[in-house]
């Protein structure tokens, strides 16, 4: 049984998978120039910024300071040397489908690929890792420099991260927000979310 609460992390990595689906059928499916089509997609935005968010406050705020803890383990830190290093093979592919020349549809397929992959390893390897090494207020630590990564795109960020959880899982997640909040996200964000137009029609 985990130690911590993981179900943020969780509701990340399968909202990263959702729209890695939905960047595939984009580029795949248009007659149109799906880079000029991007450029424009709220879905790229919001998928490019909650990755970058992610990703940053994992190296910021979770390898360094496991890294201390397991420093005698050698085969641990070769794991969290896995972790960066599948991070930096990511954010070059993100800036070739923005600014490459190479064929939109390798680098999507390239990018689900590695990505996929890589949360697939972290899910299985690192996060039990995790469980055993974050203390609890590390993990709080984590919490809010993501929380601070995300600033004021907050309102749009946080019911993308909700879209197609369950009612358990979204209730958990808002539970941790103060009531006014909470309101809000009802009220307004997840309204506001609901009426964009993430991706263009395949």
């Amino acid at each position: 049984m985990s130690k911590h609460d993981w179900t943020a992390m969780y509701v990340m990595h399968d909202a990263l998978r959702r729209e890695l689906e939905h960047l595939a059928k984009v580029t795949a499916g248009t007659d149109d120039d799906p880079r000029r089509l991007l450029a424009v997609a709220v879905g790229w935005e919001l998928f490019k910024k909650s990755l970058h968010v992610h990703h940053t406050a994992e190296d910021e705020a979770l390898w360094p300071v496991m890294r201390e803890t397991l420093a005698a383990r050698p085969d641990d830190l070769a794991l969290l040397d896995a972790m960066e290093a599948e991070h930096a093979a990511v954010d070059p592919l993100i800036e070739a489908i923005d600014h490459g020349s190479e064929p939109l549809g390798d680098l999507v397929d390239a990018l689900a690929a590695n990505l996929t992959a890589h949360l697939k390893h972290e899910e299985d390897e690192a996060l039990p890792l995790m469980d055993a090494t974050v203390t609890f207020e590390q993990l709080q630590h984590f919490g809010q420099v993501h929380a601070t990564g995300i600033g004021p795109d907050a309102p749009r960020i946080f019911p993308w991260l909700l879209d197609g959880a369950s009612d358990e899982v979204t209730a958990k997640m808002l539970g941790g927000l103060p009531e006014p909040v909470r309101a809000t996200f009802e009220s307004d964000w997840r309204p506001a979310y609901d009426a964009l137009t993430r991706w263009p029609a395949p």
